[in-house]
C-alpha cells in the first residue's frame, strides 16, 4: 500500500542513485525515486510517489553470427542467416522500468473516512538472462532389447558434463544411451521401436567432448559472458496498473466498519532461450493477461478482555495465459518456424467467511482462535496450439491448429473443466506474557490452498488428461516461540521453532522441457533465531538464522512414471544466517555512518528431482556502504558496495538435459558500486 500523506505539512524527497557492475562491458545503473504529499485542505490529502530505473545488460553476449556456434555444427552453414532475427545476441540483465503510485485520503466527517489509491507500472526487459551448462542425462537401463520393459530405460539422474565426455546420455554400464529426440522420459533406443545403435546417436549437430548436444560449452562457466543467439534488448514487457478504495466508518468507539475495493490489471510477455546458447533451436515464451478484483467488508470490535474481527471477503480473477515453445525464423528443427503454444483461460471466483477473537483469561494470557470458511469456483478451458510465426518477438501469429491435449477417439481436442469446493482453515494460539521483557506463545494453525489446473507445454513429457487438475493444498502448522527484551530496552532476542505437516503439497515437477503442480504430502521441521542490540550509542547489531529440515514425500521422476523417491523441496536452503553492523558518529557537523551486512545460504536444489547437476552451491553475499548525513537528515548521501566478494549466487535454473544435454541457470547480479544522494524536504 501506498504512504500514506501527511496531514500537517508538504513533505517529499528525491533520491538518485548511480552504480556500475563490475562486468565485461562495464554496465551502468540509473535509479531515481521521488514523492512529494501533503495537505490539500482541512479534510483532503495526497501524495504521488514515482520510480524510473534504467539498468545497463551485465551479461556480456560473446554470439557471432559468423562463428564456429551460430547454427550448432558447421554442416548446416553459416552466416547471419541462420539467426532468429535482428538484433540477435544482445547483452542480458537490462531493465526499463517506470512507475508511479498516488494516494488521496479525504475525511468526510470525523467518522467517516476515504483513501483512494492508484498505481501503474511499466518495465521492459530483455530475453531472460539465463546462462548454459552442458549435463548428461543418466538411465537405469543397459542397451537392452527393444521388446524389455519401458521401466528398465527410465531416467534416474543428470550430471554435469565431463570435459572429456562425448556421450549424450549414461547407460547403468556407462555405454551411450543416445538422446531422447522424442521427449519421451527414456533415450530413443528404449521405446521399442527397434532403432539400431547408429540410428540412435546420429543427430543434426556433432557432438564435442565436455559440451551440450551442439557442441557448445559457456568458456567461463558462470562468469557473466555467454554466447546465444535468441537474445534481444528489450524483448518482453511487464506492464500493471491498479485503482484501489478504502472506506472506514467509525460506528462507535468500540467499532470500526472497513469496506476494501480493489482492481488490479497484469500483462507481461517474456522469453527465454531454451537451450541458452549460440545453436539456434528452441525459445520458452510465457504471457499473461489478467485482471483481478477483490471486496471486503470487515468489522473491528473490542471490549474489556476482547478484541475481534468479522467479514466478508469475495475475489475475482480472470487469467488467460499463452505459454509455449518457438521455433523461430531460422530454427534447425524441422517445419521451423511456428509456435507450440498452450492457451489456458481460468476464471475463480472465491468466497469468504472470516473472523478471529482475542480474549484476555487473564491480564497476562490470550487466547487467541480465528476461522475462514472459502467457497472457491474455478472454470478452466485449456488448449494446445500450432501457430505459425514470423517475428521473435510475437507469439501466435495467425489462425491456430488445435492438437490436444486430450484425444477422444484419436481427434485433438482442448481440454474443459470447473471445479466447485469448499475449504476451511483456522488458527489456535495462546500468548503468555510473563513480564513487560517476555512473551511465550504457542498455537496450531490449519492452512489451505485451493487446488487448481497445470496448462502443461506441449512436447514435454505426456500428462494424462487426470493429471491436469490437482488437489487443494492443506497444513497442519505447530508454532511454539518467544520474544524478549534485555538490558534496559537495548537488545531483542526473538526465537521459534516450527513443525509444518502438508497433505497433498503442490510441487512443482519439471520434466522434459515444461512442468506441472503435482501432489505429495511433505513435512518440515526448522528454527528461527533473531537477535537486535544497540550495545552503545550509534551502534546497531543484527543477527538471524534459520534451519530448515522438509521432505517431499513419493515424488515421480515423471509423471505417471514407475520410479517415486523422498526428495527435499526446490529453493528450500538448509542453513540461511544473516547479519548486519552499522556504526554512526558526528562528523562535519553531521553525522557518517559505516555499515556492512551479509547473508549466508546453503546449497538448494532447483529440481524436484533432487538429480546432482540440479543443485546451487552455498554461497556468501556481502555489501558494504559508507554514508553522511546532516544533522536534520535533510539530506544524505552513500556510497556503496553490493555482493562485494563478487560471488556467484545462483536464483533459478532449469533442468533441459533431455532436450539439448543442458541446464540453463541464473545468478544474482555480479559486484556493484554505487553512490546516491537523498534531498528530503
Amino acid at each position: 500500500m501506498s504512504r500514506k500523506p501527511s496531514r500537517d505539512e508538504v513533505e517529499g524527497y528525491a533520491d538518485v542513485t548511480y552504480g556500475m557492475f563490475d562486468a565485461n562491458s562495464d554496465p551502468n545503473s540509473l535509479r531515481f525515486e521521488g514523492a512529494v504529499g501533503g495537505p490539500l485542505s482541512d479534510r483532503v490529502a495526497g501524495r504521488v510517489a514515482v520510480l524510473y530505473n534504467d539498468q545497463d545488460p551485465y551479461l556480456k553476449n560473446l554470439y557471432d553470427p559468423n562463428g564456429p556456434y551460430a547454427f550448432g555444427a558447421a554442416t548446416i552453414g553459416t552466416g547471419p542467416a541462420n539467426d532468429p532475427g535482428a538484433g540477435a545476441g544482445a547483452d542480458l540483465a537490462d531493465d526499463d522500468t517506470t512507475a508511479v503510485r498516488g494516494i488521496l485520503q479525504f475525511d468526510a466527517r470525523d467518522d467517516l473516512r476515504f483513501t483512494l489509491s492508484g498505481n501503474w507500472a511499466q518495465s521492459d526487459v530483455s530475453t531472460a538472462p539465463y546462462q548454459a551448462k552442458p549435463v548428461s542425462p543418466v538411465y537405469n537401463g543397459s542397451n537392452p532389447d527393444p521388446n524389455v520393459q519401458l521401466s528398465q530405460g527410465e531416467l534416474i539422474n543428470v550430471i554435469d558434463t565431463a570435459l572429456t565426455d562425448s556421450r549424450r546420455s549414461i547407460c547403468a554400464d556407462g555405454s551411450d544411451c543416445g538422446s531422447d529426440q522424442d521427449n519421451n522420459g527414456f533415450p530413443d533406443d528404449f521405446d521399442g521401436n527397434n532403432i539400431t545403435d547408429t540410428a540412435r546417436v546420429t543427430n543434426t549437430f556433432a557432438l564435442s567432448p565436455g559440451t551440450d548436444f551442439f557442441g557448445y560449452r559457456d568458456a567461463d562457466g558462470d562468469d557473466m559472458t555467454f554466447n546465444s543467439d535468441f537474445a534481444f534488448k528489450n524483448q518482453g514487457n511487464v506492464d500493471t496498473w491498479g485503482v484501489a478504495l478504502r472506506v472506514e466508518y467509525d460506528i462507535s468507539d468500540d467499532l470500526l466498519l472497513t469496506a476494501i475495493s480493489d482492481y488490479k490489471d497484469y500483462e507481461k510477455l517474456l522469453f527465454l532461450d531454451v537451450d541458452a546458447g549460440p545453436a539456434n533451436q528452441s525459445v520458452n515464451y510465457a504471457a499473461v493477461d489478467a485482471t483481478s478484483f477483490t471486496q471486503e467488508l470487515r468489522l473491528n470490535g473490542t471490549a474489556d478482555r476482547i478484541r475481534w474481527v468479522a467479514g466478508l471477503y469475495y475475489l475475482n480473477i480472470d487469467n488467460v495465459s499463452d505459454n509455449g515453445l518457438k521455433f523461430p525464423v531460422n530454427s534447425v528443427v524441422p517445419g521451423a518456424p511456428f509456435d507450440l503454444g498452450s492457451d489456458a483461460d481460468l476464471e475463480t471466483d472465491s468466497y469468504s467467511l472470516f473472523g478471529q477473537v482475542e480474549y484476555d483469561l487473564r491480564e497476562d494470557l490470550t487466547l487467541i482462535v480465528g476461522a475462514r470458511l472459502i467457497q472457491e469456483e474455478k472454470d478452466y478451458t485449456f488448449a494446445q496450439n500450432i501457430y505459425g510465426t514470423t517475428d521473435s518477438s510475437q507469439i501466435h501469429q495467425g489462425t491456430p491448429t488445435l492438437i490436444g491435449p486430450i484425444y477422444p477417439g484419436g481427434v485433438p481436442t482442448a481440454f474443459v473443466d470447473d471445479s466447485s469446493d469448499t475449504l476451511w482453515a483456522g488458527k489456535v494460539q495462546l500468548d503468555w506474557r510473563l513480564n513487560d521483557d517476555w512473551l511465550l506463545y504457542a498455537g496450531v494453525n490449519r492452512g489451505v490452498k485451493a487446488g487448481s489446473f497445470n496448462a502443461q507445454l506441449a512436447g514435454g513429457l505426456a500428462v494424462p488428461d487426470s493429471a491436469i487438475p490437482y488437489d487443494e493444498e492443506k497444513l497442519l502448522a505447530y508454532e511454539m516461540g518467544f520474544k524478549s527484551t534485555w538490558l534496559n530496552g537495548t537488545t531483542r532476542f526473538n526465537g521459534s521453532v516450527f513443525y509444518y505437516d502438508y497433505k497433498d503439497y503442490q510441487a512443482f515437477l519439471f520434466t522434459g522441457v515444461g512442468g506441472v503442480v503435482i501432489n505429495a504430502d511433505a513435512t518440515n521441521i526448522g528454527m528461527e533465531l533473531e537477535l537486535q542490540t544497540t550495545p552503545m550509542e550509534g551502534l546497531d547489531i543484527m543477527l538471524s538464522g534459520s534451519w530448515f529440515n522438509a521432505e517431499v514425500e513419493d515424488v515421480p521422476l515423471r509423471v505417471g512414471g514407475p520410479i517415486v523417491v523422498d526428495v527435499e523441496p526446490t529453493y528450500a536452503p538448509e542453513l540461511q544466517i544473516a547479519g548486519l553492523v552499522r556504526y554512526e558518529w558526528p562528523m562535519f557537523g553531521g553525522f557518517a555512518s559505516v555499515q556492512g551486512d551479509f547473508s549466508y545460504s546453503d546449497e538448494f536444489y532447483y529440481n524436484l528431482r533432487n538429480f546432482d547437476a540440479d543443485k546451487f552451491d552455498s554461497y556468501t553475499l556481502v555489501n558494504a556502504v559508507f554514508g553522511w548525513r546532516t544533522d536534520d537528515g535533510q539530506w544524505r548521501g552513500n556510497l556503496g558496495i553490493h555482493n562485494l566478494t563478487d560471488e556467484r549466487a545462483g536464483n533459478q535454473g532449469f533442468d533441459l538435459a533431455t532436450l539439448c544435454g543442458c541446464n540453463e541457470v541464473s545468478y544474482q547480479p555480479p559486484r556493484w558500486y554505487g553512490v546516491s544522494l537523498k534531498y528530503s524536504f
